[in-house]
């Protein structure tokens, strides 16, 4: 049996709509006598990471929590806390083949969400990027209370979407995210660049 046509699209935020130079972070860390990838290493270590992306604490909050792990090989925590601010006043950039492909969708009458993993300070990201008005719908892990790839999770971005499971196509750059999509019901593309663009054009029903 055939599976229905999506009708509807979620795109990751990081890694497919929004990138991100590894150069600056590299800089950052230079400046301040780190070792290369200190600082995402950190960061994204679980203990500190799944408190935020599941809304338990905020995205200030770890920064902090960043900063006091960084402190002892920095040998002040005024000078890691510097670095850290540093870090993050950079905030990505969009791909701009990805959002007009999300143009492209919308016009044609698909209702297109965002689905990611992130912090409280995901409205003002989209808000500084110019995307705040290029969406149907934000699905933030933070605010559901719950991060990809959770079966909660995806029920969450559907219900937003206003489409049953079945019928959206979910785009992530990472295997486990488009496992748990899957299981949840969705179909699912890993995305591997702009050369994608192609296929999902021609999975979405427009």
């Amino acid at each position: 049996m055939s599976r229905e046509r999506a009708t509807a699209l979620l795109v990751d935020f990081d890694g497919v709509l929004r990138r991100w130079d590894p150069a600056v972070t590299v800089a950052v860390e230079r400046e301040y006598g780190l070792t290369e990838g200190v600082l995402g290493e950190i960061a994204m270590s679980w203990g500190l990471l799944q408190p935020v992306l599941t809304g338990q604490v905020s995205h200030a909050q770890w920064m902090t929590s960043v900063a006091d792990a960084l402190a002892p090989s920095v040998g002040d925590p005024a000078r890691a806390r510097a670095a850290v601010d540093e870090w993050q006043r950079y905030r990505g950039e969009v791909d701009p083949d990805v959002l007009a492909f999300i143009r492209e969708v919308r016009a044609a009458g698909v209702r297109v969400g965002l689905g990611t993993n992130a912090t409280d300070l995901l409205d003002a990201d989209l808000a500084a990027l110019g995307l705040t008005d290029e969406l149907d719908a934000v699905v933030n892990s933070s605010v559901v209370g719950a991060n990809k790839p959770a079966k909660e999770y995806f029920q969450a971005a559907c219900e937003a979407l206003e489409t049953p499971p079945a019928r959206v196509l979910f785009v992530d750059d990472e295997d486990r995210n488009i496992a748990g999509a899957r299981v949840a019901g969705l179909s699912a593309h890993r995305w591997t660049g702009p050369g994608d663009l192609r296929y999902l054009r021609a999975a979405l029903a427009y």
